[in-house]
């Protein structure tokens, strides 16, 4: 039986989730600037708890962004030091995409438009669409202003808004049936889209692990 180890640290949540036995387990809390701290220990605590090892871990999937820029480097640095370690594949998950699967498991949505801050006034966003309990991307992921944040072409029907850049929710042109803009990604969430992921063989080798930042400047340069 597989067993599947998520971790996430792309946002102001430290999250950590394991699937073993068929039996899920996870850990989360909000600790922003505690993540380095934090999250080996968290795994190792969730590993205990569920009677089993690094070593029983079949692949390692993560929150491979958008995010904080030094949270997805936390994410991806542990990932493949851990993944090196035991020679096991890794998972690359858009945090976006787990926003949408948290609001689909929470509140049941089936499109949720997922947003999250992006600061320098930008949001991050994607939209998502329920396909077999599994959120998917319709178009592409995008950091932009949130005046030109909207829904892909030809999507009809009730949006739900996840996620901290829906703080700009004031100004992003988009009708909703609701939203959460309190919303932060879940390895719990993490873990189900790589269930899928690994089922359909995406699983890739350490090395390959690249963070998505979608902004190209991601350092900007002091004034002199």
């Amino acid at each position: 039986m597989t067993t599947l180890l998520a971790l996430d640290t792309a946002t102001e949540a430290c999250s950590v989730a394991l699937l073993h036995d068929g039996k899920v387990s996870s850990h989360y809390e909000v600790i922003p600037r505690l993540h380095a701290q934090k999250l080996l220990p968290m795994i190792q605590q969730l590993l205990a708890d569920a009677g089993t090892t690094l070593a029983a871990v079949d692949a390692i999937a993560f929150g491979r962004g958008p995010g904080a820029f030094t949270g997805v480097r936390i994410a991806i640095g542990v990932v493949q030091g851990l993944a090196f370690a035991l020679e096991r594949p890794v998972l690359p998950v858009s945090n976006l995409a787990v926003l949408a699967q948290r609001a689909l498991r929470e509140q049941g949505v089936s499109q949720v438009a997922a947003a999250i801050d992006a600061r320098m006034d930008e949001v991050y966003w994607g939209c998502y669409q329920a396909v077999d309990g599994e959120m998917r991307l319709l178009g592409n992921e995008a950091v932009l202003p949130p005046e030109r944040a909207v829904l892909p072409e030809g999507t009809s029907g009730e949006w739900f808004g996840a996620g901290t850049g829906w703080g700009y929710a004031e100004r992003i042109p988009v009708a909703l049936s609701g939203q959460d803009a309190s919303l932060l990604p879940h390895a719990e969430d993490l873990l189900t889209l790589a269930t899928f992921a690994w089922h359909r063989g995406e699983a890739i080798a350490a090395d390959q692990a690249q963070p998505v930042y979608l902004r190209d400047n991601v350092a900007t340069p002091k004034a002199r």
